[in-house]
């Protein structure tokens, strides 16, 4: 039994629906519908995306399933998956908050931002949003992790408020082998 009272109360976020955001009044931040599918297939052909993240879908089918998997850690309380969005609701990218730890109040923050959005500051005003949103819902503290070579994950990390704690020696591997990564945190 847990000696201390939980940052978070368990099924305070999964019994509600989760919930669609906003960022400066132009992005939206929403869960996923199947119809976004193609969009995030897309993403995962793009090689600066897939340099970075080495489990993707292959199919149509796949995305679908991961959809359903985000509905499923949205309800079980263990993370939150949304896409980013324009007004006209164009795909612009995709924001995660996983590893939800209710008793700390931690989670660990992810994105990506397709071509044509890069460079407008869609990622940072994203995760800005996000975590502000989290820490009202309790979230203590967030962390984000990145391969030391990938200056612009740096960047939008810097810009949101995420602070570099260290490095964790060969932590991850990419497809070009093992990754120094950088930690970085926002306490509420």
């Amino acid at each position: 039994m847990l000696a201390t009272t939980p940052a978070i109360a368990a099924g305070s976020l999964g019994a509600k629906p989760q919930p669609t955001l906003t960022a400066d009044g132009d992005l939206i931040l929403r869960p996923w519908q199947p119809v976004d599918a193609p969009a995030f297939l897309g993403a995962y052909q793009d090689p600066a995306i897939r340099r970075w993240h080495t489990n993707r879908p292959d199919s149509l089918a796949d995305v679908l399933a991961w959809f359903t998997r985000y509905e499923q850690d949205w309800r079980q309380e263990t993370g939150g998956h949304w896409v980013v969005t324009g007004p006209d609701g164009e795909v612009l990218g995709r924001l995660a908050m996983r590893g939800w730890n209710f008793a700390d109040g931690n989670a660990g923050a992810a994105y990506w931002v397709l071509p044509g959005a890069r460079g407008a500051g869609v990622a940072p005003r994203a995760l800005t949003a996000l975590t502000l949103w989290a820490f009202s819902a309790g979230f203590h503290r967030l962390e984000l992790g990145h391969s030391t070579l990938n200056a612009p994950s740096c960047r939008v990390a810097e810009k949101s408020g995420y602070i570099l704690e260290g490095t964790q020696r060969s932590s991850a591997i990419h497809e070009d082998g093992r990754h120094d990564m950088h930690v970085h945190a926002r306490i509420r």
